[in-house]
């Protein structure tokens, strides 16, 4: 058998792409790094063969937004509800302790639960890069778990920080990371102050940018406004409570938009005019980031899960208020299409990834429907968005590559990682002088 080419048999095959149905019953042939082939059926005899009867296969998940340096605070702050109070734990406490070390085991802990969770790709808003160092061992973490990323290297939040190494260390990152067949790319995440160097380099190197938009917080400024560099490559995020006219700037402009369900409405950003909808009114397509692992789970079930039901609760209650003109009720494909294709076309990459197609790479999740929460599966879609779980994700792929097999993530000692990532844990809150408690909350 050859090790590169694997034969997907008999699975519902969810393909997110009109131009490839969907097979209730189907073969995905692999070869290399690529889809080779979709159909009923699939002869490769130098193949090795994956049972998929009685599973899904369909893209893996892009999280189009995570601070992925986050994952060594878990659910530090289960009962948080204000910005000001997470940034002073998460970022001027503990986030200026952090080592490159820190850096390295947060963010593989953050890539390796990810792909556990079918999340084949991530966008590392990483706004803790205290040092050249900081970022070699992020992109290092990340290239070692074999995720595809596009790492955003950012200032810190806290007030501690001297980050004299940024924009320009950007350059250097670019130069060695950013190759078309590369797994892990880098990107800017950049400032809404009109800081020119920033996103003139942006452009220079032909990077997407990224930044937070909140209207309580932000806006993007006239002059920047007036100049020709928000456009594709120009992520916005959150992007609650702006004005109207702003969304119009985003839309002429073609501006990437992502949201986070579950955090807009944690630090109450979002209203009932809910950014991912007023993207939608505006003709973009925005994408789901999992954004914080502070409060919630650090899987796209959750993200999806929020968006059904708040853009549903958000529409009833303009309905109820006498809006004859609310948006129609988001369906189960729209919130799929936001977890998969709306994210590569975020990263930029959507000739190569998002869908099941054949010439794309093989970014995708097999997902058994045999558990109790699953089965009977009267609808593939619906299974996914609202009943499937990371403990039914039995294979995970990325660009052709095997991560999790059987149920189990490959080539990753997860006790190993959990007492690294339990030890730089215990190590930054001493150093920082906090001292969490099992039972009480923030």
């Amino acid at each position: 058998m050859n090790q590169h080419v694997t034969l997907f048999k008999g699975g519902t095959i969810i393909t997110m792409d009109a131009r490839v149905p969907n097979l209730p019953t189907g073969d995905v042939l692999v070869r290399g790094k690529r889809i080779e082939a979709i159909a009923p059926t699939i002869q490769a005899d130098d193949a090795n063969i994956v049972d998929a009867k009685g599973c899904i296969l369909l893209p893996g998940f892009i999280d189009a937004h995570h601070h992925v340096w986050l994952g060594v605070m878990r659910r530090l702050m289960p009962d948080c509800t204000d910005l000001f109070t997470y940034i002073d734990l998460v970022a001027e406490k503990m986030g200026a302790k952090f080592r490159p070390v820190d850096m390295y085991l947060s963010t593989r802990l953050t890539a390796v639960a990810s792909l556990d969770a079918g999340v084949t790709t991530v966008v590392d808003a990483a706004h803790n890069t205290r040092s050249p160092e900081h970022s070699d061992a992020s992109i290092d973490a990340l290239r070692d778990t074999g995720i595809r990323a596009l790492h955003m290297v950012g200032t810190p939040m806290d007030t501690q920080a001297r980050a004299s190494h940024l924009p320009h260390d950007i350059k250097r990152l670019a130069e060695k990371w950013n190759h078309a067949d590369g797994l892990v790319s880098v990107g800017m995440f950049g400032h809404l102050k009109l800081n020119l160097s920033w996103w003139n380099l942006a452009r220079e190197l032909e990077i997407r940018l990224l930044t937070e938009l909140v209207g309580d917080y932000n806006q993007i400024p006239a002059e920047l406004a007036s100049l020709d560099l928000i456009g594709p490559r120009t992520i916005f995020n959150h992007c609650a409570r702006i004005p109207e006219e702003t969304w119009k700037l985003l839309a002429d402009r073609g501006a990437s938009i992502t949201v986070n369900p579950r955090s807009d409405v944690i630090f109450g950003f979002d209203d009932d005019s809910f950014a991912y909808q007023k993207a939608v009114d505006y003709g973009l397509e925005p994408a789901l980031g999992i954004d914080v692992q502070t409060t919630y789970g650090s899987d796209m079930f959750g993200e999806m899960r929020a968006l059904f039901h708040l853009q549903r609760a958000a529409m009833r209650y303009r309905k109820l208020r006498g809006d004859a003109h609310a948006p129609a009720a988001i369906t189960v494909d729209a919130v799929l299409r936001a977890a998969t294709v709306n994210g590569a076309s975020v990263v930029g990459q959507e000739k190569r990834i998002g869908t099941l197609v054949p010439g794309k790479e093989a970014d995708l999740i097999m997902v058994r429907t045999d558990s109790i929460g699953v089965f009977p599966v009267t609808n593939a879609i619906a299974a996914v968005v609202h009943a499937v779980d990371r403990s039914d994700i039995d294979t995970v792929m990325v660009a052709g590559s095997i991560r999790k097999r059987g149920g189990r993530l490959v080539d990753v000692d997860v006790s190993r990682l959990a007492r690294d990532v339990e030890a730089s844990r215990e190590w930054l809150a001493q150093a920082c002088g906090y001292s969490p408690d099992l039972f009480t909350s923030n």
